[in-house]
């Protein structure tokens, strides 16, 4: 197992530090002028995004498993090669195995721009002998500035198609879910999975009870209007034509062992997919790129 110190030596520099945090896992620290990231190399996760003056953009839960084998809650997890539930097997765990492996760091340092960047990868031979059933090579590439960029790089290594459905599954930090609204889906289609029937949104999303909606054949970018701080979080978006809109509400947050009981009142997902009508097929050699621009605005 590859230690903090020696990934310090072969990547770290003034912006970028690789530390293990009192759970066990190994995260890296990404110092740019705009801004500051965190990213475990557990699940290619990223835990946080604070940019220069500003709250925390990302959100976890106080009761998470940092835990090898065990998601992540909060942050960026990365869902794939499926998304939700598995479509054949239902004791494969949700949302795919790539949250569940350990990635290995291939590249970092600073871009033109001033952004600090950091590359993982994933690749077969990395992951559980249960889900060894394609050839692939995935990489996340997360840069840090004044905005955070996450992009998953999904590349066919094998002799056969390959596919999939994915998301950057972004739970954001919010001052009260009773008082943010999200627009730029108005008009869009969607799925209510709560009880599969299918709407049309009108006019800005606000939230009530749970929500979990899946809107199709949309590349909109998403902005999370929060008065309590006093901020817009803008969502855009790219290689992906569905958005996955998410709160538990109590009575789903006391039945998850890694949510906090209340914490649904600070935490919304806006997740980036391709997810439903919008899954994907790569043929040999092909690659797909899903990615995620974040940026907040002060108001």
């Amino acid at each position: 197992m590859i230690t903090a110190q020696e990934l310090n030596r072969e990547f770290g520099s003034d912006r970028i530090h690789f530390h293990t945090a009192p759970h066990g896992l190994i995260s890296a620290e990404l110092d740019s002028p705009g801004g500051k990231g965190v990213v475990a190399l557990h699940g290619a996760q990223v835990l946080n995004f604070i940019p220069k003056g500003q709250e925390a953009v990302l959100w976890n839960s106080e009761k998470s498993w940092f835990e090898p084998g065990k998601p992540i809650r909060g942050g960026i997890p990365v869902c794939w090669p499926w998304f939700g539930s598995h479509p054949d097997d239902s004791a494969l765990p949700s949302h795919g195995f790539a949250r569940l492996s350990e990635w290995k760091p291939a590249a970092a340092g600073e871009c033109r721009s001033g952004a600090v960047f950091l590359e993982l990868k994933l690749t077969p031979q990395m992951i559980a002998d249960k889900f060894k059933n394609a050839d692939f090579l995935l990489k996340l590439r997360v840069e840090v500035s004044s905005k955070l960029s996450a992009a998953l790089i999904i590349g066919n290594t094998g002799k056969n198609d390959l596919s999939y459905s994915a998301a950057l599954h972004s739970y954001f930090n919010i001052s009260d879910i009773s008082r943010i609204a999200i627009s730029g889906l108005d008009d869009s289609t969607f799925i209510d999975t709560l009880d599969n029937t299918i709407h049309r949104q009108q006019g800005k999303i606000r939230f009530t009870a749970e929500t979990d909606r899946l809107y199709e054949d949309t590349a909109a970018t998403c902005v999370i209007d929060d008065p309590g701080f006093r901020r817009r979080v803008i969502v855009a978006k790219n290689g992906s034509r569905s958005t996955v809109i998410w709160n538990p509400w109590e009575a789903k947050s006391r039945r998850m062992p890694d949510f906090g009981d209340t914490e649904f009142h600070n935490m919304v997902c806006v997740e980036t997919a391709n997810a439903g009508t919008d899954t994907r097929t790569l043929t040999p050699g092909e690659s797909h790129t899903l990615q995620v621009i974040i940026e907040a605005q002060n108001y």
